[in-house]
């Protein structure tokens, strides 16, 4: 029987320290084209207002897929809006390794990479960041963006003020409004549920940088026309931000890079008035982060 790893055996394997790096390396992987995967595959539960997703990839020895459902309703059911299973075999032989929960390591992976965006395009003397957003991935930015630039000040907005003012006084954090949480701030996270904008261009200062969470799919967005038409624009994929990102084809914006590209010790090429990372989530992400826990989790074991 192959083991299953529960969200508690996830938490006690999974670290900032070696994650990051762990999927910088994957990213740059995935760019110089030394990963097989294909763009996620999405079904929609209308019923629910819902979607399942399947993410396969292959990268080095492991061979792996993120199932995973995205409930936005679950918060009012005490439950997790993003909920997965993540299964890896060996590449060469098709032998199941393991099977694990892929709650803790979404959101792990989603923060860790934004922490990989912001230390490649925010400027280095940042000092002030703007959360929109008051949930789990609110929670996981803070905790890694910390990790590559100090910032002096934090400030948070959400739809629900009570959630806002939940999350400042348990970070401390300032809550207020969305334009006087980005207006001056060196970097701004946008991890909401919303499917319209959130943050307007016109608020933003000149060298600021975006990390646009939020929203997945070709009709939702979270930053509206001017904030990605000013904006020097990386992904993690081009071909999964051409199918599945709103922010960029509701605008019709083109990419300047991939994140691996910029990772790997390319410079961009022009500037622009801001940048924004806009991060969908990527199989080899997920694949990555797993491979860590199943190693640490056999290391603790033997």
């Amino acid at each position: 029987m192959i083991p299953f790893l529960d969200e508690d055996a996830v938490r006690a394997a999974l670290r900032w320290e070696t994650l990051i790096p762990a999927l910088e390396q994957a990213l740059i992987d995935f760019s110089a084209g030394r990963v097989l995967q294909p763009v996620r595959t999405s079904m929609h539960i209308r019923e629910h207002r819902a979607f399942f997703g399947l993410m396969p990839a292959v990268y080095r020895d492991i061979l792996g897929a993120k199932l995973v459902t995205v409930y936005p309703d679950n918060g009012a059911r005490g439950l997790a809006t993003h909920l997965a299973v993540i299964q890896l075999f060996r590449a060469d032989t098709g032998e199941p390794l393991a099977a694990m929960d892929g709650r803790l390591i979404t959101e792990m992976r989603t923060a860790a990479v934004s922490a990989l965006a912001t230390r490649a395009l925010a400027p280095p003397d940042a000092h002030v960041l703007a959360i929109l957003g008051s949930g789990v991935q609110a929670r996981a930015h803070l905790e890694t963006l910390r990790l590559v630039r100090h910032f002096d000040e934090v400030r948070v907005w959400s739809r629900t003020p009570e959630n806002a003012r939940r999350f400042a006084e348990e970070t401390g954090a300032r809550a207020t409004s969305a334009e006087d949480a980005v207006r001056g701030a060196d970097v701004v996270a946008t991890v909401t549920n919303s499917g319209e904008p959130v943050l307007r261009g016109e608020w933003l200062k000149e060298g600021a940088h975006v990390n646009a969470v939020g929203a997945v799919g070709r009709t939702r967005r979270e930053l509206d026309d001017r904030a990605m038409q000013e904006a020097l624009i990386v992904v993690d994929s081009r071909e999964a931000a051409a199918q599945e990102s709103g922010d960029v084809l509701i605008p019709g914006v083109g990419i300047d890079y991939e994140l691996g590209e910029l990772l790997a010790g390319r410079s961009p090429a022009r500037r622009a008035h801001h940048t924004v990372f806009k991060s969908l989530g990527i199989a080899v992400e997920d694949l990555a982060a797993a491979r860590l826990v199943m190693e640490n989790t056999t290391r603790t074991c033997s």
